[in-house]
């Protein structure tokens, strides 16, 4: 069975050894204090600053998930307020948390279609701390590109940009100069199981979290930058995700050849199904169609029959989501997923769907 859920997603084959190296090796059991973790740590770190391309002055800070995330950021970096701009739920939900502990922050909502003129945006005044995106909206399948991310940092002025870039970390290249904070999880472009999450930020970001001194909660980042600066955590990790992201960033290119190898695998499908009759892109405008996660729109029951029909031949597809859940499905294009379920893919539209 490939699954082309966009997550938690089908994840690297390898893994199985990496398992059992992992009990052999006795990582279960390390202690999460010791030199040996800490080593880990460092290397893993390195790794994906090198494969990644992160700025080597950067900080990176390992939570439990993308979702933890979003309550850090409105923690330990929002004393007054932040400025949500999103098209779909996940961008919605990160507002929603964020307003459930700074009541004062606002949001502007933008259509799939839609690449917003980013200076006629009403951004808000100074008591701003966080402007936030969603570089990749899973739900609806769109994505927001460099250069709208550039325009948009250079407005900012005092307030930090923070992305969640939850389904392209790791699968896209990403201009991480342009933005003061990013953030996703590993159960979608890393091809591993949910469990942890990655943020990385900028030396501004840094700085202002030290400036506001945050210290209430035992994930606030100046606690966290504190343990990292021995490549510690705050609390106990999860020390297997670790080991099995080390193990990933060791064994994969670099993002350059796997950026390039999802965008021209993507190509194909939105040209395959900008062709199709029966089912369609659920995003029309090419520029704010996303290259790691493909929705396609049809009426409710021919969705339903195509989900059912691609599981009887082994490939399970992913729900439609939120305002989208009824009339579309969606496709993950991740790195762990082989060419060949995607040509398998292909063959089962042109043969039942065409």
């Amino acid at each position: 069975m490939y699954t082309f859920n966009p997550g938690p997603s089908q994840v690297y084959p390898e893994l199985r050894g990496y398992l059992q190296d992992a009990f052999d090796e006795g990582w279960l059991s390390a202690p999460h204090r010791g030199e040996r973790f800490t080593g880990l740590m460092r290397q893993t770190v390195a790794d994906l600053k090198t494969k990644l391309n992160i700025p080597q002055d950067y900080t990176v800070f390992f939570l439990s998930s993308a979702t933890e995330c979003w309550e850090v950021l409105a923690q330990s970096l929002t004393p007054n307020k932040s400025f949500h701009l999103y098209s779909g739920a996940f961008g919605e939900k990160w507002f929603e948390y964020a307003k459930a502990l700074r009541p004062n922050s606002t949001a502007l909502q933008f259509g799939i279609d839609e690449l917003p003129e980013v200076y006629t945006l009403p951004l808000p005044d100074d008591s701003v701390d966080l402007v936030c995106i969603t570089q990749n909206e899973t739900s609806n399948a769109t994505q927001l590109r460099d250069g709208f991310i550039l325009n948009l940092y250079n407005r900012l002025g005092n307030a930090l940009l923070a992305v969640d870039a939850t389904s392209s970390l790791g699968g896209i290249q990403l201009k991480y100069i342009k933005a003061d904070i990013w953030y996703g999880s590993v159960q979608k472009c890393f091809g591993m199981p949910a469990g942890l999450g990655i943020m990385v930020l900028s030396p501004r970001a840094v700085a202002r979290f030290r400036q506001i001194n945050e210290r209430s909660h035992y994930n606030s980042l100046v606690a966290q930058y504190e343990k990292m600066l021995n490549y510690q955590t705050t609390h106990t990790p999860n020390v297997l995700g670790i080991y099995l992201l080390s193990r990933v960033l060791t064994d994969r290119e670099p993002i350059k050849a796997v950026h390039q190898h999802l965008l021209d695998r993507a190509t194909k499908l939105y040209d395959y199904f900008d062709q199709a009759t029966q089912l369609t892109p659920l995003v029309t405008n090419p520029e704010t169609r996303s290259t790691t996660v493909i929705g396609l729109q049809g009426p409710p029951a021919l969705i339903d029959e195509v989900k059912r029909r691609a599981k009887e031949q082994g490939l399970q597809l992913g729900n439609g989501y939120g305002n989208w859940k009824a009339n579309s499905l969606r496709i993950a294009n991740f790195p762990a997923i082989p060419d060949a379920a995607y040509e398998q893919l292909v063959q089962f539209f042109a043969r039942e769907f065409a």
